[in-house]
């Protein structure tokens, strides 16, 4: 029978441990249910004492065939399951493929169905922020600091309910704009998020800017130079607390960015403490932006004016004969898309995520590769941890933010 030893937060499998070589040398496996992880995670580590010599991430335990199942679905039908990809960045998914989708079909949605999406996202990229905070704080040992970064995302994720009726995968983004138009509102309530929300953050900042104990478990911890970072295809802020102010928005703007100002925040030393201030001042940053999103944001159709891409308005399908058969075809065909491939790159809260989509000229997609940045940076890890005390790997860990759903796609 195993022996389990349980300490805390840990369990260990005593069958899994041994001793590597005559020396003092250990192997310990670390998961695949390691409450740390952040997800189904195993870690094999070879330890010398309290020092970390190897550490090597397996991965592959959540594999869901996203990108498969989305080749057996329609254009339209395959956003429902990349918004599941990254599960706490759906819209992020959302966007880049319907954005490489959009560049096959030679479209792009109106003003006002561009200047939502770049809304919608930049929320999306605070909520996802805060719950890496809140759950890093707790993985560090405070407690408070997930209440407050809970009450940031959800106030989010109200507004995302709000638009859509759905809080986590609202699949709210469609090739030609989106599913519907904001409510009736919806900006006054957005503007009072943003009201709030600077001052949510600063006591969040009050309680770990300064705290002796965040400190020491960040500074100095899972330090990763540049050149190793790109060499490992690192992005996001990872990269950016490394020095490098690589951001795809900047980089390769897309969906309209060009048109906002905002910085790109970096960092020096490359270690946990250092990607904590990034992503920090990133939720500033994607602040800045949403209050332009919303001075820009005019009356308008949300969508492109196309009847073979674009449901008709539901009020038509009372009395036109013509936008019931268009509806009718969409909703159990859908549309062809023409025959190419395309790459769309955009700016996720974890990195550079990129869509690959192939179509053959029919109503589904040939084929769909994404380049998910998560993936990349588990395999960063082991950079990460060289040296690192064990009791640093949880830290280095949470730093990195990897979401499983996006890795075991």
């Amino acid at each position: 029978m195993s022996r389990i030893v349980q300490s805390g937060q840990y369990q260990l499998n005593v069958d899994d441990l041994k001793i590597a070589g005559s020396g003092d040398r250990m192997t310990l496996s670390i998961g695949p249910h390691h409450p740390s992880t952040h997800g189904v995670l195993r870690v094999i580590l070879e330890i010398e004492g309290e020092r970390i010599i190897k550490a090597t991430p397996e991965v592959g335990f959540l594999h869901t065939g996203i990108e498969k199942n989305a080749e057996h679905l329609t254009w339209t039908q395959a956003i429902t399951v990349l918004d599941r990809m990254d599960y706490l960045a759906p819209l992020s998914n959302n966007l880049g493929y319907v954005l490489a989708v959009e560049k096959l079909l030679g479209i792009e949605p109106p003003p006002r169905g561009r200047t939502i999406r770049i809304l919608l996202t930049e929320l999306q990229r605070i909520a996802s922020h805060a719950i890496w905070l809140g759950t890093t704080a707790l993985d560090i040992g405070s407690q408070s600091v997930l209440m407050y970064a809970f009450h940031i995302r959800e106030l989010i994720l109200d507004l995302f309910e709000e638009a859509s009726g759905a809080r986590m995968n609202p699949s709210y983004f469609r090739v030609g704009g989106l599913a519907e138009d904001v409510p009736e509102g919806f900006e006054e309530k957005v503007r009072a998020f943003l009201d709030e929300m600077p001052k949510r953050l600063k006591e969040i900042r009050t309680i770990l800017d300064k705290n002796p104990i965040w400190l020491d478990r960040l500074k100095g911890v899972g330090v990763i130079d540049a050149d190793r970072a790109l060499a490992l295809g690192v992005t996001g802020p990872n990269l950016r607390a490394s020095g490098v102010p690589y951001d795809v928005r900047k980089a390769y703007p897309y969906a309209g960015y060009d048109e906002y100002e905002f910085d790109v925040p970096v960092g020096e030393n490359g270690d946990s403490y250092d990607r904590y201030l990034v992503r920090v001042l990133e939720m500033m940053e994607s602040h800045r932006i949403c209050r332009q999103a919303l001075e820009r944001l005019e009356p308008g159709p949300v969508n492109v004016d196309d009847r073979k891409i674009v449901l008709p308005p539901k009020e038509e399908l009372r009395h036109s004969m013509e936008a019931l058969i268009h509806h009718f075809k969409l909703v159990s065909y859908g549309f062809d898309v023409p025959a190419g491939e395309v790459y769309q790159a955009l700016e996720s809260p974890r990195g550079e995520i990129g869509f690959y989509v192939v179509s053959n000229g029919k109503n589904k997609p040939w084929r769909v590769r994404v380049r998910g940045p998560a993936f990349y940076h588990v395999f960063a890890l082991p950079a990460m941890m060289e040296g690192a005390l064990l009791a640093d790997m949880v830290a280095v860990i949470a730093s990195a933010d990897p979401v499983f759903g996006e890795v075991d796609r």
